[in-house]
């Protein structure tokens, strides 16, 4: 059976998150509806990561396999067919071997969280961003944030419920920058790592935001990575600022598309 790649893009606002759910909506079950349009089913498909409800994408990968040869944009623009009017498309499409794996070929996770700093509610922005009403400063951000890179023990940013089986990641990279858009000044912060912790990226976030605010020094968090303790986290911030935007492969499947 050939194998695809899907580089795949989605608003998870309408979402339960990725995962298939029996009762709710998932991105999962979109594409996997779309596919049973093209194929007689049952489908399921794997993707890199299982983002949660009303988390997006931009450079989510996923992975299917078809018995019909199918020419790789053509099946992309069937499937974006299909899945309208859900916020899904596929951007890309590449015949990949059948041994490939969108979840354990993948080498690097990037992920995008977007911080909107204005007192005026959000309009052309709300689901996309966090919004809070006051600045931060990030120098501060980028001190507490120096902290976290590298090798170590992230129980303190670990959901409680999170399956991995150790708490033990490499963070290779926290960039964070200030970006003025339409909407207001925004910070962005830019995390890469092989793989991340449930609720990792959102822990980290939200504590660095009361390193940004003042209310807590920027050693804080060294203190807070090496109690490993949950209570020792900052607020966990919401899902809607979180972006999922790309996946690394030793060799990029869609390289060439």
């Amino acid at each position: 059976m050939p194998r695809y790649a899907l580089q795949v893009e989605y608003h998870g606002a309408p979402f339960a998150g990725w995962q298939r759910q029996a009762d709710q909506p998932s991105v999962q079950g979109a594409i996997e509806a779309a596919l049973a349009r093209l194929e007689p089913g049952p489908h399921t498909i794997a993707a890199a990561g299982r983002t949660d409800a009303g988390v997006h994408a931009t450079g989510q990968v996923a992975h299917c396999d078809l018995t019909k040869d199918w020419d790789p944009f053509r099946l992309s623009e069937a499937l974006n067919h299909h899945l309208k009017p859900d916020p899904v498309a596929i951007r890309n499409c590449a015949r990949v071997e059948d041994d490939w794996h969108a979840r354990f070929s993948a080498v690097e996770r990037r992920y995008l969280f977007r911080l909107l700093m204005r007192r005026a509610p959000a309009t052309h922005e709300a689901g996309l961003v966090w919004q809070i009403n006051h600045r931060l400063d990030a120098d501060l951000l980028r001190q507490g944030a120096a902290h976290l890179v590298g090798h170590h023990d992230f129980t303190t940013f670990r959901s409680t419920i999170c399956q991995a089986k150790s708490p033990v990641k490499t963070l290779d990279e926290i960039r964070i920058e200030e970006v003025e858009t339409l909407s207001g000044p925004e910070i962005h912060f830019h995390l890469r790592a092989r793989s991340f912790l449930h609720n990792q990226v959102r822990s980290i976030v939200g504590t660095l935001e009361r390193v940004g605010a003042g209310s807590w020094p920027p050693a804080r968090v060294a203190e807070a990575l090496d109690a490993k303790d949950r209570a020792a986290c900052g607020p966990v911030c919401p899902p809607q600022g979180l972006y999922l935007t790309g996946v690394g492969y030793p060799d990029d499947p869609f390289a060439a598309g």
